[in-house]
């Protein structure tokens, strides 16, 4: 089976089409990647994507790489599958003119709508033409990649019998950046709880959850290390105050995150308590059990589903929770060095790439016996 990932996406601001990959790869499947990537700026974790339906040059910049798309396809093997990446609504419609005969999915990780929320609303006008444009790209697809069952209900009716959860999982280099911690060796009095949370400051994130907390744990031997900026950013440096416990770092390359989030005990998930923050299970809890931190992040069904006694939850949206929980883990170094080693060995059992494919792997048989 030949499946050619194909789209303007961009795997150095977004990782998943790179976990797609290397999943499809590691279970035998011939891949070829077809890629004219937008050219975002890579500022690690924390910059988001930029509206789709932007300013003029936007929209050319962006024709400009789809022609340039088309060209790079015409001259690669036919696939039997095409797989239109992150953010692929405008380019799943060319998948379709080159190859009108060939199943189509689309990784669908994140709607318009949310977006829109995380990285603040567009125009309503333009807001209204990119859910126009997702609307069609899903009629389009054949298949329709989600990383939750909560995001698979958020779908339209008649296209959630088409769409198969897919979890994000962790890229390779998080497991190589945790391949040397050493989880049952527990902090000491002598070295604080070293806490670590990392992302776009986003009403998703709930950010100001962690300021709020971190603020009632004054005279706690803790080390913290916060990485992104956003909407909320401000917000919660004015709930941390001056803690010269706390290093603020607005961006860290991506190459260097995983061996910098693999110093840290306790990786922190999100709190935030809108719907997004309830339906997802984020990039970072992936990540840090994946880096061989202990995990403690909101108490949502997708994310309990996930990952089970292998992290420690609290309410969303609660820093009384959140402060009460890790002042335990900063007198328990024993149970934290506990989940460190079920996080990590949780990871690499179910968050590979190999790993989170299998579902896609299963329906991509199914649908070319089908057709054959």
């Amino acid at each position: 089976m030949r499946v050619m990932v194909f789209g303007t996406y961009d795997t150095t601001v977004h990782p998943r089409v790179g976990i797609l990959v290397e999943g499809l790869q590691r279970q035998g499947v011939d891949v070829v990647v077809c890629n004219a990537a937008l050219g975002q700026d890579d500022s690690g974790p924390a910059r988001p994507p930029r509206h789709r339906t932007g300013t003029a040059r936007t929209r050319m910049r962006h024709a400009a790489k789809l022609a340039e798309l088309a060209a790079r396809a015409r001259r690669l093997p036919r696939p039997d599958v095409v797989l239109c990446g992150y953010q692929g609504r405008v380019d799943i419609q060319v998948a379709r003119r080159l190859f009108p005969h060939v199943p189509l999915v689309l990784d669908h990780l994140e709607s318009v709508d949310d977006a829109a929320d995380r990285t603040g609303r567009p125009p309503r006008a333009g807001l209204r033409m990119a859910m126009r444009v997702e609307a069609s790209a899903l009629r389009t697809a054949d298949l329709i990649l989600v990383d939750t069952e909560e995001h698979r209900r958020m779908l339209p009716a008649a296209d959630r019998e088409r769409a198969v959860v897919v979890p994000i999982g962790a890229a390779p280099h998080w497991f190589d950046a945790g391949r040397d911690v050493r989880p049952d060796m527990p902090p000491t009095a002598e070295h604080p709880l070293r806490i670590v949370a990392f992302g776009f400051y986003s009403p998703v994130q709930g950010t100001p959850v962690i300021g709020a907390a971190l603020r009632q744990l004054d005279g706690y031997p803790l080390a913290v290390t916060l990485v992104g900026r956003g909407l909320q950013l401000q917000r919660t440096r004015d709930l941390v105050g001056q803690d010269p416990r706390v290093r603020w770092h607005a961006w860290v390359p991506g190459s260097e995150l995983p061996r910098l989030v693999a110093r840290h005990d306790v990786c922190l998930g999100v709190f935030g308590t809108g719907a997004k923050a309830l339906r997802l299970v984020p990039n970072k809890v992936f990540q840090g059990a994946a880096a061989g931190c202990a995990v403690v992040t909101s108490d949502t069904a997708p994310q309990h589903r996930t990952l089970g006694g292998a992290a420690r939850f609290v309410p969303a949206g609660n820093p009384d929770a959140l402060a009460d929980t890790l002042r335990r883990l900063a007198s328990h170094p024993a149970e934290v060095a506990r989940l460190r080693g079920a996080a990590v060995d949780l990871a690499r059992e179910r968050f590979t790439p190999q790993a989170v494919v299998e579902p896609l792997v299963e329906r991509l048989e199914l649908m070319i016996g089908k057709g054959s």
